[in-house]
């Protein structure tokens, strides 16, 4: 997370009406063809580039806002810079051309939109939590409807009602048409791996959707982090927080139980792609309260997908295809709170085969969302 909006944001490319016409179009296409780049088709998929010459992008964590919710917005004044926080609100809450420009001046041809944390998961009041996540998912989708070829959602979820959520996720992705759910972390101290939200995940395997776990504060700071505020958020306690939940899904059992429920983790996996080998080799001697049916590594490059958003280096790229699988990584910026041009030009320069950042780039989110068909 940067320190600032990104540049793009900034000082956004301007495009014609005309032009922007035709980068939809193009939009459209790149879904299909980067589908194609994913199942290993051969260079039509490698050469196709946008309207401007970039390389097409899908890009999945990629913020927005609505006015009540900048209130719990606010929680994360305690993590980030109040030059950021006061400056970002304007830009997540545009759904036109500022967001529109950078996109497009960057080759992102589809963004899948989620609500800026912590959202709902920090609201006490169930009836509260339910109400506001189903509006804010409401007027998400009308946004959406105004520009389908270039937007899509994930649902924001009240997971103090388990089975109410699992309700609204299924309303969001049958009804509106969202790719999935993005959890801003626990809600109000509860992992999903607890079993009251066995409701929750058995619907996620049936609708074959995803859930997307972007982190968040715990309720309490650990005292790790006393007298260190710099590591208190992004720069590591975040990702620290969102490993863990992965970590505890696998460990729970909760694969075993759903093998079809998929989680996405951003950041670059949240340090997870270094970890497979030594937690195959520990589980062995560890203390366990589950019993899970198969190795740790296995659910992690099984159940678990990741995208780039917010590190942009060569060598994590690699650990992650080497370690997670090629089809497990995909491209992300964290649009504001990340620089999109540095993003957009680090993947299409990294050093990737073309097949690899076809894949990344754009081909394994299309694959894992269902893109080609939604958008057919």
């Amino acid at each position: 997370m940067n320190d600032q909006p990104s540049d793009n944001a900034r000082q956004p490319a301007r495009f014609s009406s005309s032009r922007r016409d035709m980068l939809a179009s193009a939009a459209a296409m790149a879904l299909a063809v980067s589908a194609a780049g994913a199942a290993g088709a051969e260079p039509a998929a490698v050469s196709r580039k946008t309207a401007n010459g970039r390389l097409p992008k899908i890009a999945l964590e990629e913020h927005v806002m609505f006015p009540d919710f900048v209130s719990y917005l606010g929680e994360t004044r305690q993590n980030i810079s109040p030059r950021l926080f006061e400056r970002v609100v304007p830009i997540l809450s545009d759904f036109g051309d500022r967001r529109l420009d950078t996109m497009d001046a960057n080759g992102v041809d589809f963004a899948v939109l989620s609500i800026a944390g912590p959202g709902v998961q920090v609201e006490r009041d169930t009836a509260t939590a339910t109400r506001l996540a189903r509006s804010a998912n409401d007027r998400l989708a009308e946004q959406i409807r105004k520009r389908p070829h270039r937007y899509g959602g994930f649902a924001h979820l009240a997971l103090q009602d388990p089975r109410g959520a699992a309700d609204e996720l299924e309303r969001c992705v049958k009804e509106l048409g969202f790719q999935g759910a993005l959890i801003n972390g626990e809600t109000n101290g509860s992992f999903l791996d607890e079993r009251r939200y066995d409701v929750f995940w058995e619907r996620v395997a049936a609708l074959k959707t995803v859930v997307y776990i972007h982190p968040g504060n715990p309720p309490v700071m650990a005292a790790a982090y006393a007298d260190h505020p710099e590591l208190w958020g992004p720069t590591w306690s975040w990702a620290a927080e969102t490993c863990t939940h992965a970590l505890r899904l696998i460990f729970s059992g909760t694969f075993d139980r759903y093998p079809d429920a998929r989680i996405i983790l951003g950041h670059m996996g949240e340090t997870l792609p270094i970890q497979p080998w030594r937690l195959d080799s520990r589980y062995a001697i560890s203390n366990q309260r589950y019993k899970i049916l198969r190795k740790p590594s296995d659910y992690v490059r099984e159940n678990v997908f990741i995208t780039t958003s917010g590190v942009c280096s060569d060598a994590a790229l690699r650990c992650a295809l080497d370690e997670m699988g090629p089809a497990q990584v995909m491209f992300s910026i964290d649009y504001p709170f990340e620089d999109s041009k540095i993003a957009a030009d680090w993947i299409e320069n990294a050093k990737l085969s073309d097949q690899e950042r076809v894949a990344v780039a754009s081909g394994n989110a299309s694959t894992l969302l269902r893109l080609k068909a939604a958008k057919a």
